[in-house]
């Protein structure tokens, strides 16, 4: 069993400090990279999809959550407000979510219904004040960085958008080499356990309920009572680690909630003011909770344009050294991650082990040198041979470009 803790560690990913505190992990240089490349990912993947993408703070007035029916329906897991100096008296929240936020950001100026639908994203943070007994590794933390976004659009418009994002999250499960292990349709929880806990309009359940079944329909899920959001059901995307525990990692919500409370209009054809639908929906959830199953299911040997190292280049002895650290600076200058692993490292044989999970060695002895090549050595046990240079590093730029999954493809 791979658990994303101990290999997080051994990898050089993440690690946490009591100083920090519970369920704050730092991230290190390789882990760092390692959530770069998801952020730029989801990113990339958003604008192709027509998403705009937007900052917004970190804190938010408590009014906001008020208005929102956060304050009521969720404090328990929020941070107590902080009273701002100078005698203002005014509270403010570290935000336990980002709708809010999107959601005055689309009520700061009209729109019409031909803007509609209006994609906005964000991998913005936001805090939940988890129990210290659930907290673990990335999987529980309580600053969380989120990849959220929230589509503004007509009722007409709702089924398709939700669609849409099952469909980028499905495209984003094959980039990561990852599976959902089912989709789950998240209702409310009735009797004594949903008593204030979910926002109590039955038409608006049943509005957006109908709506996220036609969203499913053909798609094989499951209704789970009890696992809603308190302001409407969601569509969560489940996904299983190895020791057969199973988490949400993307979910896709249909909120007619936030757009009442926060009074959002759009001009339809008619001239006259509408409501919108919110759309929520995250591809990845969480990049802690991304990182930590990416880890355990690939065991630590990520595809290769996620691997924070690619390439690490060996020299058989300290004669070639010059000429490994080169290959090292040509790999840089065309966008692979390389690292030279020197003789001051141990053996070639003890070199060889450590970069175990590197997809990609290059050998550099004598003969390797003199001609400008290198003896490749991929992460499977497979040795393709000598090759030149040049022609390892356009085929490991290739298969990152391309998020394949093959090491080495036939020439």
């Amino acid at each position: 069993m791979h658990d994303h803790r101990r290999l997080g560690r051994e990898l050089g990913l993440f690690d946490t400090d009591p100083l920090m505190g519970a369920g704050l992990p730092y991230w290190l240089p390789d882990g760092a990279v390692l959530r770069h490349l998801l952020e730029e990912y989801v990113r990339e993947v958003e604008r192709e999809a027509g998403y705009r993408h937007v900052y917004s703070p970190v804190l938010g007035k408590r009014e906001l959550y008020e208005i929102s029916g956060h304050w009521d329906h969720y404090s328990d897991d929020m941070f107590p407000p902080m009273r701002m100096g100078g005698g203002e008296g005014e509270e403010v929240v570290l935000r336990p979510s980002l709708c809010p936020h999107h959601a005055l950001i689309y009520r700061s100026r009209s729109h019409s219904y031909r803007e509609l639908p209006l994609r906005i994203a964000e991998l913005g943070a936001m805090y939940r004040s988890e129990p210290s007994g659930v907290l673990g590794g990335l999987t529980r933390v309580r600053s969380i960085q989120l990849n959220d976004a929230h589509i503004f659009c007509t009722p007409d418009q709702a089924v398709a958008e939700a669609r849409a994002a099952l469909g980028l999250i499905r495209r984003a499960y094959d980039d990561l080499g990852i599976r959902a292990t089912r989709y789950r349709l998240s209702l409310p929880g009735g009797g004594q356990d949903g008593r204030g806990k979910y926002v109590p309009d039955p038409e608006l359940w049943r509005r957006a309920t109908g709506l996220l079944e036609e969203v499913l329909d053909g798609v094989d899920h499951e209704a789970v009572e009890g696992e809603a959001a308190f302001y409407g059901p969601k569509i969560d995307v489940q996904v299983t680690d190895p020791a057969g525990r199973e988490s949400t990692l993307s979910t896709v919500q249909i909120d007619f909630h936030q757009p009442e409370r926060f009074g959002l209009r759009y001009i339809g054809s008619d001239g006259r003011k509408h409501r919108p639908v919110m759309v929520h929906r995250s591809i990845i959830g969480s990049v802690e909770r991304a990182v930590a199953h990416l880890v355990e299911a690939h065991a630590g040997a990520f595809p290769v344009w996620l691997a924070p190292v690619q390439l690490a280049v060996l020299p058989v002895g300290d004669g070639q050294e010059e000429q490994a650290l080169d290959v090292v600076r040509r790999a840089r200058a065309r966008g692979v991650r390389a690292e030279l692993s020197g003789c001051g490292g141990g053996t070639l044989g003890a070199r060889v082990r450590a970069a175990r999970l590197v997809p990609y060695l290059a050998v550099i002895g004598e003969r390797e040198a003199d001609g400008d090549r290198a003896a490749v050595r991929l992460r499977d046990g497979r040795r393709p041979g000598a090759v030149p240079v040049a022609e390892l590093l356009g085929r490991i730029g290739a298969r990152a470009a391309d998020r394949g999954a093959e090491l080495w493809a036939a020439a």
